[in-house]
């Protein structure tokens, strides 16, 4: 019994000795091209790590090469982003020098109405809802009131001011200066302005020619 197990034994090796052998047979029979792929890839393989973690700074990092120790230069004094020159300071701030801009640079066209009720409705009637009496959805859903568009006060103040409202926030109100373009603004702010003359407009303020389709008698 123990030789016939020892046998088996070297049978077995003998076996696997021929496995191996044809393996590297057939290695050695595989052409260029296959054995070029394979080291690539083993290569490629160790690079791995290296293309993670690639040699570069990183915003705000430290770089002792520079006299001020920073990795992120500077703009050089004098250079403008192409299309931001934003020189029109009353335009894109709503303020000039004597204080907020009191009339609007678009006016109240038909065109900048259009878009500028658009506008409202997307981004202000949530709150201040469709006609501005600062009953939005989301002052039905409990959120915070703000004040209607209709009051003495509001009616009253520069468009300037409701310019830098818009763009800085106020109170509960944050800024809406990344949604909503300069131009936009404006156009919003001709389009409150129209509906707080609605709320306020008397007979006479409509043409007379257009009395007749109110069913108001001329």
């Amino acid at each position: 019994m123990k030789t016939t197990w020892r046998a088996a034994r070297r049978r077995r090796r003998g076996v696997a000795g021929g496995l191996l052998v044809a393996g590297t047979a057939a290695t050695a029979r595989r052409p260029p091209v296959v054995v070029a792929v394979i080291l690539l890839v083993t290569v490629a393989a160790a690079c791995r790590q290296d293309m993670h973690d690639q040699p570069k700074y990183q915003p705000f990092e430290r770089n002792p090469f520079f006299a001020d120790q920073r990795a992120s230069r500077p703009l050089v004094p004098g250079v403008v982003a192409r299309g931001h020159l934003d020189a029109d300071q009353a335009f894109y701030t709503g303020t000039g020098p004597s204080g907020p801009v009191t009339a609007n640079p678009l006016g109240s066209t038909r065109d900048v109405l259009l878009r500028g009720r658009e506008r409202y409705d997307i981004y202000c009637s949530p709150c201040h809802d469709r006609v501005g009496s600062g009953e939005g959805m989301i002052v039905l859903r409990g959120f915070k009131q703000p004040p209607t568009f209709h009051s003495e006060r509001v009616r009253g103040v520069p468009d300037g001011y409701l310019f830098h409202v818009i763009t800085n926030g106020f109170g509960a109100m944050a800024s809406y200066a990344s949604q909503i373009s300069a131009r936009d603004r404006w156009a919003i702010i001709a389009y409150i302005r129209a509906l707080q003359l609605s709320q306020h407009a008397t007979l006479a303020d409509v043409p007379e020619s257009e009395r007749t389709t109110l069913g108001a008698a001329p």
